[in-house]
């Protein structure tokens, strides 16, 4: 990259900042009017810059700001700040990183050097570097406890090729190339305000970014010289100063810039450091890229750290304590405030190749596989849903029972449960013992076609909040978190899901890339959000010393764990592990690569209403998934080992008569039915006879029913029904005597507490359903009656919720309003910041009268700092914000006056106005008409056409002509 020329009038030199905004601004303007607040520099913003700030940080609409002064409060407020900075992606976080560690304000090119280093060192960096290495042994004792940054424990960058060794050419250029999308990002989003040569971080970003008394920056860097002599006594400065070779001086102040100078002259210091004895380049090492607090004998160091202190190379921060100024760290980092500056994002690169059609296929089969999934689930709950727990969820209990019902692991089966949760499908019956029961939506659900029910489920899974990786984990007080509970809700987990989907369509259609791949690219994207345990913000992984050398007692605040080192995987890492396993399961995914409908799925529709955006992306996805989807079978192959074989996906009806009279036996491409003897008298049980079963299964088959089931049919039938069982609390007949007469000697029957009645009857003393389990469970196969001796049809009655509206996600914060919505707000700011900050004309010169009112409206025309003469947001706040918001007075007869003249003229005036609750506003209008005590206008503030009444404006002021 050539060399940088320097800097022209734009302030833009090869290397140097490119256009960061379509506003004029102050970007590199030395002029007369730089912005000297970010109020100011906002008001010099377009519509359009104001909307994309609006839109990137929508926590600053709620509710919509008066104007642009209280805009700007609301961006430098903590919260604010701390959610802005957690989305930045990990180069514009290291800018702002730098930025708090730099002079304020900072020059372009400072910045720049801050993070791209000192030009040329790479040869003499080498040399020290060397040395410093062989030197850690004769380390001195540096050491001490963790400290952590305030926005968390810093996540470092891998060293270069494992040494501190300066940047190369190739480096240094990437990092000028992307350094002004970071700086414009930073300004876009109103954490960077000022021109180029006048950059300034918003104090409250400085404030967390910046070094504290206890904890260094993230970048590692600790206080300046400055700041770390803070209440050192003049006595020692001297002492100092002489130490490091340097004449006195006559005042502290004097003394701590003297210093300050010598450890930023870049040759100087490494004349300095040459003169260091053995240990002391190991120390310093030790303490470079952070953190750079320490603990040492302060009163009786070692030779080496006595040295340091000595020169001022290190300061005592207390009575065992020792800091490594800023400028010494910079030195000794070659300039730099990062170890690896990270200027590109990681490449996401495929991982495997596959046929797109292949995968379209591979998700299409999993699509059906969800869907028979979901309704396999909601089938066996409509009968025998399980209870709700008294916190809330599902037991361990229920959800164990529901993976042997799927025949999938708990996790699985907690995903399709909480799936079901979130589109609607399944909720609590309300009744007084509380169960979980399908809705009367998945009825509706069932009538669907496969393609729409699966986009439902797809459109609901993608923007949900509940998480159900969680299950079987534990809260903050080590409760058992359990699948449908109340504690699932994470409010980053759509936003995760949906970027995943967003990297798997930036590759090519049938490309899949792995879970960890992605990662590495989340976490360049949003690094604060992907900070784990405590880590340095400067030290080598894998940096170690030898065992028992004075080095391995040099170690600086914080450490980061090593490889073995169990630590857990941060929430935003864990959320995006499970959308990538979600996605394959649900069929968005096929392969590990994204499907056609899957891309569909993640389509914005920008010009369609908002609420319709969803249907519209999921109805798309429908129509891609429909043909990809296997045709339902009318048939099954019936086998002479009691099963029947369905090669694919059944039609509905056949699928739940086929249910009832047989039990799945395995799952697959193929699924397998196996006829027992209980199966098919359940299906007599439901009313079938032996007839209607042979002919429906000979109806079914594509092969002859084979004799074997045919037998097993007429003997579960002939047996049905031989036995009746009514009320007396139970009674049981059958004409056989001696089959009574058994029953009655069989020891298992002492429970009923069977008597007989009459030769052919018994009564019993329990209830009838008891009766008819326990003769079952002793091998016959009675059949229930009513009062009239007719055969009861026993079919479970499946149970339905009340009606139920799915679980609404939980946002992480406000929501990103719309096009419509920014505009009517920005134009709202901009109004309410001309009422507030635009000149006006005092009263007397716009035909306003003598007297209190009139005097008390030239007052407020003064208060702007030279009426019409004032520039708008030129400092002093004009007319109310400069009176504590007073509004303006004028007589009844001036502000007809000022109205009818605006009228004819076309021009804006400034009123105060009372409604009919009392409320005091101040408002820009255009009058249009005035008659009848009214007035009709334009109102600015509120962008519409209105009508006020006259006697209700306290006072008008035509706003001066600049202000416009």
């Amino acid at each position: 990259m050539p060399a940088d020329t320097g800097r022209g009038d734009t302030g833009h030199g090869d290397g140097g900042p490119r256009d960061t905004g379509p506003w004029d601004g102050d970007h590199g303007n030395r002029g007369r009017g730089m912005p000297r607040t970010l109020a100011e520099e906002l008001r010099t913003r377009p519509d359009d810059a104001l909307a994309a700030l609006l839109r990137a940080r929508p926590d600053l609409l709620s509710p919509v700001p008066n104007d642009l002064t209280q805009l700007a409060t609301r961006a430098g407020t903590r919260a604010s700040v701390v959610r802005a900075v957690e989305r930045l992606d990990r180069f514009a976080l290291q800018t702002a990183e730098a930025l708090a560690v730099a002079p304020d304000p900072c020059p372009y090119e400072t910045l720049r050097d801050l993070l791209t280093g000192d030009e040329g060192a790479e040869e003499a960096a080498g040399q020290r570097d060397a040395r410093r290495a062989r030197e850690a042994d004769g380390a001195g004792d540096v050491q001490g406890p963790d400290a952590a940054s305030p926005l968390g424990p810093a996540t470092p960058s891998s060293p270069p090729s494992g040494t501190d060794a300066a940047l190369g050419a190739e480096e240094r250029a990437a990092i000028a190339a992307e350094l002004p999308r970071a700086v414009a990002t930073l300004r876009d989003q109103a954490l960077v305000w000022g021109g180029d040569d006048r950059l300034r971080l918003v104090r409250t970003a400085r404030e967390l970014l910046a070094p504290s008394p206890t904890s260094p920056s993230p970048t590692g860097l600790g206080p300046t010289v400055q700041e770390a002599t803070s209440g050192m006594s003049p006595g020692r400065l001297q002492e100092l100063l002489a130490g490091a070779g340097l004449p006195p001086t006559h005042d502290p102040v004097t003394a701590v810039a003297t210093l300050a100078e010598l450890f930023q002259d870049r040759a100087r210091m490494a004349a300095l450091l040459d003169g260091a004895p053995a240990g002391a380049a190991g120390v310093l090492s030790k303490l470079t890229w952070g953190p750079p607090y320490g603990e040492a004998s302060v009163a009786s160091p070692t030779p080496p750290v006595g040295w340091l202190l000595d020169r001022g190379l290190l300061l005592p921060s207390g009575p065992r304590n020792v800091v490594l100024p800023r400028e010494v760290a910079l030195h000794l980092r070659h300039g730099r405030a990062h170890r690896a500056p990270e200027p590109l994002a990681p490449p996401l690169s495929p991982t495997a190749e596959h046929d797109p059609q292949a995968v379209d296929n591979t998700a299409a089969g999993q699509a059906f596989t969800a869907l028979a999934t979901v309704e396999e689930l909601l089938g066996q709950w409509e009968t025998a849903g399980p209870p709700v727990l008294r916190a809330g969820g599902l037991s361990v209990r229920d959800l164990k029972r529901a993976t042997v019902t799927l025949d999938v692991a708990e996790p699985v089966a907690a995903f399709w449960i909480e799936l079901a949760y979130a589109a609607g499908l399944v909720a609590s019956d309300g009744e007084t013992d509380e169960r979980y029961a399908p809705t009367p939506a998945y009825d509706d659900w069932l009538r669907l076609p496969a393609e729409e029910r699966w986009a439902r489920l797809a459109a609901a899974w993608l923007p949900a909040t509940r998480t159900a990786g969680l299950v079987g984990g534990r809260d903050n007080r080590g409760r058992t978190l359990a699948a449908l509970g109340p504690d699932l809700d994470r409010s980053p987990a759509p936003e995760v899901r949906r970027r995943v989907l967003e990297l798997l369509a930036t590759l090519p259609p049938g490309a899949a890339a792995t879970p960890d791949v992605v990662l590495t690219r989340l976490r360049w994207e949003r690094p604060t959000s992907h900070r784990g345990a405590p880590a340095s913000a400067g030290a080598a992984p894998g940096a170690s010393s030898p065992s028992g050398s004075a080095a391995s007692a040099v170690s600086p605040i914080g450490s980061i764990p090593s490889a073995a080192s169990p630590t857990r995987e941060d929430l935003r890492s864990r959320l995006a592990r499970w959308a990538v396993a979600e996605a394959e399961m649900l069929g968005i995914t096929g392969r590990g690569a994204l499907s056609s409908h899957g891309r569909a799925l993640l389509e914005r529709h920008p010009d369609e209403p908002p609420a319709a955006r969803s249907d519209i992306a999921s109805a798309h996805a429908a129509r891609l998934l429909a043909p990809l989807l296997p045709e339902p079978l009318d048939h099954v192959l019936l086998q002479a080992d009691l099963t029947a074989v369905a090669p694919g996906p059944l039609e509905r009806p056949l699928a739940e008569t086929l249910g009832i009279l047989a039990d799945v036996e395995s799952k697959g491409g193929a699924t397998v039915y196996r006829f027992t003897p209980e199966s098919v008298r359940r299906a007599l049980d439901a009313g079938r006879t032996a007839d209607d079963v042979h002919t429906f299964l000979a109806a079914h088959s594509r092969t002859p029913v084979p004799q074997p089931l045919t037998y097993l049919v007429n003997d579960v039938a002939r047996k049905h029904g031989r036995l009746r069982i009514g009320t007396a609390s139970a009674y049981l007949r059958c004409d056989d005597d001696a089959l009574l007469a058994e029953i009655l000697a069989d020891r298992r029957s002492a429970g009923l507490r069977l008597r007989r009645l009459a030769p052919t009857v018994l009564a019993a003393q329990a209830p009838p359903d008891t009766l008819l389990e326990g003769l079952r469970a002793m091998g016959y196969a009675p059949a229930a009656e009513s009062a009239e001796g007719d055969v009861l049809v026993s079919r479970p009655e499946a149970q339905r919720t009340p009606p139920r509206t799915p679980p609404v996600p939980v946002p992480e914060g406000p929501p990103v309003a719309d096009a419509t919505l920014l505009g009517a707000a920005v134009r709202a700011i901009r109004a309410g910041d001309l009422a507030a900050t635009a000149p006006h004309k005092p009263a007397a010169a716009s035909g306003a009268g003598s007297g209190p009112d009139a005097g008390a409206g030239s007052g407020a025309g003064s208060r702007s700092g030279g009426g019409a003469g004032s520039r708008p947001g030129s400092g002093a706040r004009s007319g109310a914000a400069a009176g504590g918001d007073r509004l303006p007075r004028t007589t009844s007869a001036d502000t007809l006056a000022t109205m009818q003249a605006a009228a004819l003229t076309g021009s804006n005036v400034w009123i105060g106005y009372v409604n009919a609750n009392g409320a005091a506003t101040q408002r820009v209008i255009a009058p249009v008409r005035v008659e009848g005590g009214f007035v009709t206008a334009y109102d600015h503030t509120a962008d519409e056409v209105r009508t006020y009444p006259l006697h209700r404006i306290t006072g008008a002021a035509e706003l001066a002509e600049d202000a416009t």
